[in-house]
């Protein structure tokens, strides 16, 4: 049977990726977008053409009643929803003196509210079948902090700390809800970074290179499909940067 999977900021970077293998891997998948429209249809065309199934569908993961709507879509299309990835997500750089107030607010929502929203909308249909898989996307810098990145490194922490009690409290229903924490990945996300920094990052890394998003995207389909006796657990391939 085809599950059905939510990926949420799936049009470009390791969400994209995401769609694309499970796609490969038999899954119908709705590919979210917020702002970044002609990728996702460039995404969904290129799954199409090599056989899979995709749709594209946008919501800001902010806008609750957006979210409800796109998990109505998925199971109007599919007949229900299996999956949920959590990946939707910003990272502003810069000193912890110089963080704005919309910064740091549009940090922690974007990345843990919209968590929260997404997993909340899903979990009433999960619960009502009991079964189903919510994977987070969170980062080493939820595990250790980074400088330079308070508040994404914080709301990371949050949403690992969320990955882990929601794992108690839904375990009962059969679902597994659990996180994975890339270290530094090749991806359009390491713009801010000069070429000096990113050496550090590479020097820093016993495996002594960047992670690749399909390495990432791997780790969310092992989850997804192998792991049903795992939940609550940060899973984090970063190259041992962080061990």
């Amino acid at each position: 049977m085809r599950k059905n999977i939510i990926i949420t900021g799936a049009s470009r970077g390791i969400g994209a990726e995401t769609a694309r293998l499970f796609a490969q891997n038999g899954c119908n998948v709705i590919i979210n977008y917020n702002k970044s429209e002609a990728e996702a249809i460039k995404l969904r065309e290129e799954i199409i053409q090599k056989g899979g199934v995709a749709e594209i569908f946008k919501a800001d993961v902010l806008k609750r009643e957006e979210v409800d709507s796109m998990i109505e879509f998925c199971i109007s299309q599919f007949g229900g929803i299996d999956i949920l990835v959590n990946n939707a997500g910003i990272a502003k750089y810069g000193l912890f003196m110089d963080i704005t107030e919309k910064d740091w607010d549009e940090t922690i929502n974007i990345n843990l509210k919209g968590v929260f929203n997404c997993s909340q909308s899903v979990i009433g249909h999960m619960i009502n079948r009991k079964e189903g898989k919510i994977i987070n996307i969170a980062s080493i810098w939820g595990m250790v902090g980074s400088s330079c990145e308070v508040a994404y490194s914080v709301s990371k922490a949050g949403v690992i700390g969320l990955t882990k009690a929601l794992a108690k409290e839904l375990g009962p229903s059969n679902i597994q809800v659990n996180c994975v924490a890339p270290g530094a990945i090749n991806t359009d996300m390491n713009v801010n970074f000069s070429k000096e920094e990113m050496k550090d990052f590479i020097d820093a890394t016993p495996l002594m290179r960047l992670g690749k998003p399909i390495e990432i995207a791997e780790v969310v389909l092992f989850l997804a499909e192998k792991a049903d006796f795992i939940t609550g657990q940060i899973i984090s391939p970063n190259g041992g940067y962080v061990i």
